[in-house]
């Protein structure tokens, strides 16, 4: 089975509540994942919350996105 999000809520600073297609969810804390050019503008923590769903992931419209199967790892 291929992880998909499902649902991404913001909670706060670098924090989004996820769902996953596995029926799976949880907490994910990016704070110490915005390294390198195109993830650098997500620190600004306006552009942060401004993510959508869009293939299945959480993707910004400066081309940022993680992969689901990261973000999964990454939830608590």
């Amino acid at each position: 089975m291929f992880i998909h999000v499902t649902a991404a809520k913001y909670i706060e600073d670098y924090r989004v509540q996820l769902s996953f297609n596995d029926g799976s969810n949880g907490e994910v804390d990016l704070s110490n994942e915005l390294e390198g050019e195109v993830f650098e503008p997500l620190k600004d923590k306006s552009f942060f919350q401004s993510f959508v769903l869009e293939g299945h992931t959480l993707s910004w419209n400066n081309g940022a996105d993680f992969a689901p199967e990261f973000l999964k790892e990454l939830t608590h």
